[in-house]
């Protein structure tokens, strides 16, 4: 059955934005958000949360783009939704990582039943938009992704505003244009696995669910699946996930002294994995460091099926894991490794001829311009070192630069982020591989490098 083709620009055009919701289901968040509000549903259902906006880009003045009423109106509208019957049935007897049940019955009746978003606090100041959201953890988790998309989508839309239908139909008319020469550099790719990881930060919705269509259409089984619960329900296809910083970030905030601090990422590993019956094993390690996680990590942490890179060059990060796991006595050929930070075609291309197969005759990882450079023998032979997947992000979901036939930056992704921020009235602090993306109270964050050290941690500007 052919899919259902919107012009993106004349519903730009013709559209009453205060009729047309962001958020149309509580499914559409990134899976790995559902997976963690059960454990915490499961393990913390007394602790209590605070969620933090923070903008990484504050030279764009988001309080002056984005009306702080026409969010507010956004995000009453998203509290106001609950889970229908159908995403409850495909939560309850869907598939997921090849097994069933993965969503206990109890928690499904509880999210029918009980679940609630929580309030918030939201205003504007200094021409920066400050919300933030407390109450117990269960209550908070889910308002990441929402409010991200949210306050992205009417960046965009105030954007959109801006420009007459001719110019709409420029600025589409290019952004497709770019999505396609990138997608047809990946099509036939041997050996390829990719998956959309661009919700948070995306233009649109309706822009992230014509690029999730394109790349099903166009890469086929190299396209593995989306992040997006809601478009994963909605087209059939695998949800994307595991796990994310917010919990070794609660479990170390929760600590009552060093010792239990240091330790506490591998006693949530421990609880994760009874949790899932020794499924969704991948590993996040760099919330307070890759290379003091990898070094302090005892042995079992070695059967975990793969490791996610979000902060760390990702060549430098995947080559670590190799050596830690060789060291360990496991094959690293059997292991997952998933890129997952600040992703475009190119880096791609060259991580997946990196990890997935042997460079000759002196090539290197740049030159690979299309498909037909890696069906060369004479240049690349697939000779995988370990099983390498992308997670591509905003630059999959959200590149429209240079394509506003006005010029100037307005359709440019911004390098927003809701970050846990307390967790029982503590200080919840997140280190990263990349001092720049270091998150949380000055005075804690240092306690924290003094009990994990600052091994392997660099400080680059942060793309997104």
């Amino acid at each position: 059955m052919g899919r259902v083709i919107i012009n993106l620009a004349r519903r730009a055009h013709d559209h009453n934005w205060e009729l047309d919701p962001i958020t149309r289901s509580l499914l559409d968040t990134d899976f790995y958000k559902l997976l963690m509000l059960q454990f915490i549903w499961k393990h913390f259902p007394q602790t209590h949360a605070t969620f933090t906006l923070i903008n990484r880009t504050p030279e764009v003045r988001l309080g002056d783009v984005v009306g702080v009423e026409q969010l507010r109106e956004q995000l009453e509208s998203t509290r106001k939704l609950r889970f229908s019957k159908s995403e409850l049935v495909w939560l309850a007897g869907n598939t997921f990582y090849g097994r069933r049940g993965i969503f206990e019955p109890a928690f499904l009746n509880w999210l029918e039943h009980s679940f609630r978003l929580s309030d918030y606090e939201l205003s504007a100041r200094n021409g920066q938009i400050e919300l933030c959201f407390r109450g117990l953890w269960t209550e908070t988790t889910l308002w990441e992704i929402y409010a991200l998309a949210a306050i992205a989508e009417l960046k965009t839309r105030a954007a959109l505003k801006q420009l007459g239908e001719l110019e709409l139909d420029i600025l589409y008319a290019r952004a497709k244009t770019k999505l396609w020469e990138k997608i047809e550099r990946l099509r036939g790719v041997p050996e390829l696995n990719i998956s959309d990881f661009g919700t948070r930060r995306r233009h649109s919705f309706l822009w992230h669910e014509y690029v999730v269509n394109a790349m099903l259409d166009t890469l086929g089984p190299a396209f593995t699946g989306t992040s997006n619960a809601y478009l994963a329900y909605k087209h059939d296809l695998e949800a994307i996930g595991t796990n994310g910083h917010e919990l070794p970030m609660a479990m170390a905030a929760l600590s009552s002294n060093d010792e239990e601090l240091r330790s506490a990422q591998y006693r949530l590993l421990e609880l994760w994995q009874q949790s899932y019956q020794g499924e969704l094993l991948i590993l996040l390690p760099d919330t307070f460091g890759t290379t003091q996680f990898l070094r302090g990590a005892p042995d079992w942490v070695a059967n975990w099926t793969g490791l996610r890179i979000d902060s760390k060059d990702a060549f430098v990060a995947g080559d670590e894991y190799i050596g830690w796991l060789e060291r360990r006595g496991r094959d690293p050929r059997q292991k997952r490794l998933i890129a997952s930070d600040a992703l475009d075609v190119e880096q791609i291309l060259s991580l997946h001829a990196y990890f997935a197969g042997t460079l000759r005759n002196g090539a290197s990882p740049g030159d690979f311009r299309s498909a037909s450079d890696f069906h060369d023998p004479s240049r690349w032979a697939p000779e995988r070192r370990i099983r390498f997947s992308a997670g591509w992000g905003t630059l999959l979901t959200n590149d429209f630069r240079n394509c506003n036939p006005r010029g100037g930056d307005g359709f440019h992704p911004t390098g927003l982020v809701c970050k846990l921020s307390e967790a029982d009235g503590r200080p919840a602090v997140k280190l990263s591989d990349n001092y720049s993306k270091a998150l949380g109270d000055p005075q804690e964050a240092e306690r924290y490098r003094r009990v994990f050290g600052v091994a392997g941690v660099t400080d680059v500007p942060v793309i997104i």
